[in-house]
């Protein structure tokens, strides 16, 4: 089967590889291999924003890492069922001014039976912070290692 497996339904095993595989694609900030986890026409509420289908996500994503400089993601599964997953995450960025910032959210996310998402809803709220208070730290040429703390050892 075409896609990106693994493929729903998801037990505990493949949700956390699905959920990892997102997590190292983002930390890319690569948005032309990010939208290929998406289906064509995928469907997006990230904040505010409605995005729907592979060229949005591409726009959205140059944006966003644009902005979001330094940017380094930590996911962890919430729950799962089905063909779909719950994700509760942070990132750390500054901005061009060098203000930095740590993001909490949750996303919800639906895959077609090729493992492709089709539908994600995230919730995301911005808290500044101090570069002294940054958590994220690993060296950004690669994904987070696998001994790296997680977002419930943080404590987030």
């Amino acid at each position: 089967m075409a896609g990106k497996p693994p493929y729903p339904p998801f037990d505990a095993e493949s949700a956390v590889q699905k959920v990892r595989a997102g997590e190292d694609a983002w930390n890319t900030r690569d948005p032309e291999k990010v939208s290929l986890a998406y289906t064509e026409d995928s469907r997006w509420r990230n904040r505010s924003l409605f995005i729907n289908g592979r060229e949005e996500i591409v726009d959205f994503l140059t944006r966003k890492w644009e902005n979001e400089r330094e940017y380094r993601l930590i996911k962890e599964l919430w729950a799962f069922g089905g063909n779909r997953i719950a994700v509760r995450f942070a990132y750390e960025y500054h901005t061009a001014t060098g203000d930095w910032f740590r993001a909490f959210g949750n996303e919800n996310w639906e895959f077609g039976d090729d493992g492709l998402m089709s539908v994600r809803h995230a919730s995301i709220n911005d808290v500044p912070i101090t570069a002294s208070e940054r958590a994220f730290d690993w060296d950004r040429s690669g994904p987070r290692p696998p001994d790296y703390p997680s977002l419930s050892d943080f404590g987030f």
